[in-house]
């Protein structure tokens, strides 16, 4: 019997590539049979450039979602965190694979002590600057686009101490002997949906196949948790180009404890709060609530006229 063929759209970096065979794998146990279609985004083609200064809404997503649309690929696999918090009409996340370990760490070839004196980080995320700058405002950092590899080749130059970086790449490229530091991910929040692969659909994709596919690859866990980090997300109206942070876990009475936040660029201002309950949806806008509430909206307007009037946040960081 002829096995039902699945069209895999993917950015074409290794790292999404494995994201890509991931799910692939995922979808041969069920008997479907994977077809991967590798896709050039754009902040793929744009490697010289801030991502807050091309565009915060789609920059790794949108040639993806043009392919999806016309009926090219029946799925999509990003990094949940590169997906924008509210989808064009017609888009929706289906599932959300198992969730690697959400923090970040510090890739370098040698030892890293955060207190050390003219310390040069590298990473390409507002917010890791902003919560460095928080944290450890004597640490330098410099402006670090590409893929891992690109990134690593960087470092290798020695023009930085270390690399920031999410754990889950790290792990999935078996650099873990490159790690010299882990961040505690209640005090360094992660962003919203690092450390999970998700699958993007169209409506016209046909229900049935649909669910055949959520079945094999969602993981209802990871799916509780992403539901409501993305719903606070939302609410806050975050992009690329906006240090908020949110990480949920899961307790073990069942209740979800949702810890999230916004600092302002320059990082002294770090508003960070934590909430508990039960449905994702409503959990995640409590949490922004009291955010903007407790003076993120101030920092999230400031922030937003900072990038508007100065055409990105990199004119601080590089």
């Amino acid at each position: 019997m002829k096995r039902e063929l699945i069209k895999i759209g993917t950015r074409r970096s290794k790292l999404a590539m494995w994201q890509a065979d991931y799910v692939a794998d995922l979808l041969i146990k069920g008997g479907i049979q994977p077809e991967l279609v590798p896709i050039e985004t754009k902040g793929d083609k744009i490697q010289n450039t801030s991502i807050s200064k091309i565009g915060s809404k789609g920059v790794f997503t949108e040639e993806l979602e043009m392919m999806l649309g016309r009926g090219r690929i029946d799925i999509a696999v990003h990094s949940a965190k590169d997906l924008q918090s509210k989808l064009p009409n017609g888009f929706s996340i289906l599932s959300f694979c198992e969730r690697e370990a959400p923090g970040d760490v510090i890739v370098s070839e040698k030892a890293i002590d955060l207190n050390q004196p003219n310390l040069i980080l590298g990473t390409s995320s507002t917010r890791r600057v902003a919560m460095l700058r928080h944290f450890y405002p004597h640490i330098k950092t410099i402006e670090t686009r590409g893929n891992l590899q690109t990134r690593l080749e960087k470092l290798r130059e020695g023009i930085m101490d270390g690399l920031v970086l999410a754990y889950a790449g790290v792990r999935r490229m078996n650099y873990d002997d490159k790690i010299q530091y882990r961040f505690d991910t209640e005090r360094f929040v992660p962003p919203v949906g690092q450390g999970s692969i998700a699958i993007q659909i169209h409506e016209r994709l046909n229900s049935e196949k649909a669910h055949r596919i959520k079945a094999l690859t969602n993981h209802a866990l990871t799916e509780k948790m992403l539901l409501t980090e993305r719903a606070f997300l939302r609410r806050m109206d975050g992009g690329c180009s906006i240090p908020v942070f949110g990480h949920a876990r899961v307790e073990i009475d069942g209740q979800i404890a949702l810890v999230g936040g916004i600092a302002s660029l320059d990082g002294k201002k770090f508003i960070r709060r934590t909430v508990y309950g039960k449905e994702p949806e409503i959990l995640g806008c409590s949490l922004a609530d009291k955010v903007l509430q407790s003076g993120g909206k101030k920092v999230l307007d400031g922030i937003k006229s900072f990038n508007k009037a100065a055409g990105g946040f990199s004119d601080l960081i590089v």
